[in-house]
């Protein structure tokens, strides 16, 4: 009997996605944030750092297999050319494993892909005020909310980049569970993202290679010490990017989010020219 060929493509929502022409430079743009590389043709597992997708030998055919790899939700969705598998998306708890499908191995073989994203559509993120992520002098910020340089799509429109010297701790702005954490010397924008109790991620980016403090899955206090601010990924210039984010169903969006320091709260422009990532 002859095994079918099957494809296994992978797509994520990408953590931020600049003003770019993404015709232009192709798909490079997603790998500087080290989330995906973008959908190609594979005969094997696949990862986007969200989820991955594995093909198991089972009763005379595969069995599809989609795995969690974060420290808390992800929905995810597979689809193919085979009419059996089914569009509708579903939930994947923290570092689950489920059959979405089974193939027979004499089948036609089939075209299979598996879109991921972090979060559960369910959150209804409460009004919260975040305590800002560095400790002492006056919060300065390079790009604020609807920022032009790279604060224009949905995932980031309200975000917040504040200049700082590599190797500022950077700290917890809420607490809530590690979710995921990239910490690496590849180029790639290391990150830590924290999981609320509402639902919502609060995403902390650019960070210094090899200074995180913390572990997927570990619960994080308010001021806790979370990494180092760098200058990692594709950014301008050292800084920390803030954001808060939902899964919107299959879709990450930020949100607006009020931020107080030792003065008060602070007020964030609408728009700027400023730099960032």
């Amino acid at each position: 009997m002859q095994n079918p060929l099957f494809f296994l493509l992978l797509t994520c929502a990408c953590l931020l996605a600049g003003p770019r022409d993404a015709a232009a430079e192709g798909p490079q743009w997603r790998r500087g944030w080290g989330l995906g590389q973008p959908p190609h043709p594979v005969r094997s597992a696949h990862s986007s750092g969200f989820a991955d997708l594995q093909l198991q030998p089972q009763s005379g055919g595969h069995a599809v297999i989609a795995r969690n790899l974060l420290a808390g939700p992800v929905q995810i969705r597979l689809q193919g050319s085979d009419a059996r598998l089914s569009p509708a998306p579903r939930v994947l708890a923290a570092a689950e494993q489920r059959r979405l499908a089974w193939l027979p191995a004499n089948g036609p073989g089939a075209r299979l892909l598996l879109d991921a994203v972090p979060g559960a559509p369910v959150a209804r993120p409460d009004d919260v005020l975040y305590r800002l992520p560095f400790a002492g002098g006056k919060a300065r910020v390079s790009q604020a909310f609807g920022g032009r340089h790279s604060h224009n799509d949905a995932q980031n429109h309200y975000a917040v980049d504040f200049p700082l010297a590599e190797g500022t701790p950077v700290l917890a702005a809420r607490a809530g569970v590690v979710m995921q954490v990239l910490d690496a010397a590849t180029g790639e924008a290391n990150l830590v993202r924290i999981l609320h109790a509402d639902g919502s991620m609060a995403l902390y980016a650019h960070l210094q290679a090899g200074s995180a403090a913390v572990r997927p899955g570990q619960k994080v206090e308010i001021g806790q010490r979370l990494a180092n601010s760098g200058n990692t990924g594709r950014s301008s210039g050292p800084h920390l990017h803030f954001t808060v984010q939902r899964n919107a169903g299959m879709a990450l969006e930020s949100l607006p989010f009020r931020m107080a320091d030792d003065r008060g709260e602070l007020q964030f422009p609408r728009e700027d020219n400023g730099g960032g990532d």
